[in-house]
């Protein structure tokens, strides 16, 4: 059954909300409880889909949730882990704080921007790859410079070893 036949009148596929029910069961059984489950929630909807998420899909987290829409567009805004627009089918992530700034994440990002041909926050005109705006942290410090790469870690980055994993996403 594809996705879209399994769509429920709540937004939510059954498989979705079998998988916050998961999660919610790791709260109290109460408002404040089922509310904690809205970043796995978002997660779960992020990932299905395709990477980013739709009003409507936000919407379906909030109403699952009992909570108010603009208290899921809050948490969804604020990490950085979420996206509220389409995205390419990989994201590429580059930390950019002291720890990788000192071991040189500039001329990373740079090099990055140069082999793909886009700038921090944009995607590929194939929409292969979306460029994440810079990072704060991502806590990999011992690694640096490191970045991610859909959910996969990178450290100790060289121009060289970038376009092995650029290389590998093709």
């Amino acid at each position: 059954m594809s996705s879209a036949e399994e769509q429920v009148l709540s937004g939510l596929t059954a498989t979705e909300q079998a998988e916050i029910d998961a999660w919610l069961k790791r709260f109290p059984d109460d408002p404040a409880g089922r509310q904690s489950a809205v970043i796995p929630a978002l997660h779960i909807v992020q990932h299905n889909s395709g990477g980013w998420l739709p009003r409507e899909r936000m919407d379906a987290v909030a109403d699952y949730l009992d909570m108010a829409p603009a208290r899921v567009y809050e948490v969804a805004t604020f990490y950085g882990m979420f996206d509220v627009k389409p995205v390419g089918r990989h994201k590429v992530n580059i930390c950019t704080n002291i720890s990788c700034m000192l071991r040189g994440a500039d001329e990373i990002v740079e090099h990055v921007e140069k082999r793909l041909g886009i700038s921090l926050g944009d995607t590929t005109a194939d929409g292969r790859i979306t460029l994440k705006r810079e990072e704060e942290c991502l806590a990999a410090c011992t690694g640096a410079p490191m970045m991610l790469v859909d959910e996969a870690f990178y450290t100790d980055l060289t121009p060289e070893k970038i376009d092995r994993i650029l290389d590998d996403l093709e």
